[in-house]
């Protein structure tokens, strides 16, 4: 690490442990520095050119369209994986398989040289792709699956699109303090895919978004623990998130790692509900956790604090926790842990465009 990498860290370090800790932070001087390098970061989040990805470039005219269907008679294949099986081991070019109504019994599992696949269903409450995978099950291996490998659809190709399907792992949720009982719906492991009015189910860890630039719009995601989760830099706009746990849950639990890392999760024009409990907004799973909820309606069932520390008192000093104009019985800020933010405006505006994935890039006429 070189002298100007610590001289950034020590600044944020300032910044985000004098204003909200008992430290006598006195001298005007050191905080007008720690402002201003906090400033200029969030310049940086907001160019155009921010993101250490590489520069995306999108394909969406279609050279191929594939029939999934229920009934043979009405479709070129009657399971989604026997369609993707039959696209090129190397695809270059953008196909789109249309998935009919009905329930489709299967784990799925799209390889990283398959790129450019759109999976249209007819209505995200008539298609439905589901299975029931949970962390402790012994895979084919003799192994346990692991957290990773019980997703019931698994993405590792660049430019996906789903539209109008729902992701469910059929999993029970799990009694408070079970181990191994996570149960993926949907595991995202690669740049550059969105999600339009698609729903995704389950229970502890739902949404595994891992890796890379994702957007979902008009979605529904439901889940009890951590329930959107990872380390991918994601932006989530005009969804629903509805949290069903009888005791404590945590909508998210973003992992970045380090104070390099292009990584975060913004939710944007979304509503918070719950049928019981009490949830938290994240949880800190990576020591430098970033999150953001603006213009977001939050349910009287977000607890008080809204954050939490994963036990661990040195993330307070690292992780990046804003709302930013947001509405809603569970949204005031007042009881909040002191290490969390209410953004001003500038601060805010990294976080709610396209810009915070790149999208003018790759996300268009969707």
């Amino acid at each position: 690490m070189n002298s100007a990498e610590r001289l950034h860290i020590c600044i944020v370090f300032f910044f985000l442990f004098c204003p909200f800790s008992s430290v006598n932070c006195s001298t005007s001087n050191s905080l007008t520095v720690a402002n201003n390098g906090y400033m200029n970061w969030v310049k940086h989040i907001g160019s155009r050119n921010h993101s250490v990805f590489q520069i995306a470039e999108n394909k969406f005219q279609p050279c191929k369209t594939i029939k999934v269907n229920k009934n043979p008679k009405l479709g070129d294949f009657t399971t989604v994986q026997a369609a993707i099986d039959s696209i090129p081991t190397v695809n270059l070019c953008r196909v789109v398989i249309s998935v009919g109504r009905g329930t489709y019994r299967e784990k799925i599992e799209i390889p990283a040289t398959m790129g450019y696949i759109t999976l249209q269903g007819e209505c995200r409450k008539k298609t439905i792709i589901q299975w029931n995978d949970t962390a402790d099950r012994i895979g084919k291996n003799g192994l346990p699956l692991g957290t990773y490998g019980s997703a019931t659809f698994a993405v590792n190709s660049p430019y996906f699109i789903a539209k109008n399907i729902t992701f469910k792992n059929k999993a029970p949720a799990p009694a408070a303090g079970a181990l191994g009982k996570q149960a993926v719906a949907m595991r995202i492991s690669a740049d550059t895919a969105a999600f339009i009015n698609c729903k995704f189910v389950g229970a502890q860890d739902t949404l595994y978004d891992y890796r890379g630039r994702h957007y979902f719009k008009n979605c529904y995601i439901q889940g009890s623990v951590d329930f959107i989760f990872g380390d991918g830099l994601s932006l989530y706009e005009n969804c629903h998130l509805h949290a069903k746990t009888n005791t404590y849950g945590a909508l998210t639990a973003q992992k970045r790692e380090s104070l390099l890392e292009e990584t975060g999760f913004s939710f944007v024009n979304c509503k918070v509900t719950g049928s019981a409990g009490a949830l938290y907004l994240g949880r800190a799973w990576g020591s430098f956790s970033r999150v953001v909820f603006a213009y977001t309606y939050m349910d009287k069932i977000i607890t008080p604090p809204g954050w939490y520390n994963w036990g661990d008192k040195h993330r307070e000093m690292t992780v990046f926790y804003g709302q930013f104009k947001c509405s809603g019985p569970g949204s005031g800020h007042g009881g909040r842990v002191r290490w969390a933010r209410e953004l001003t405006e500038e601060e805010a505006r990294p976080f709610i465009s396209l810009s915070f994935i790149d999208g003018n890039e790759w996300v268009q006429n969707l």
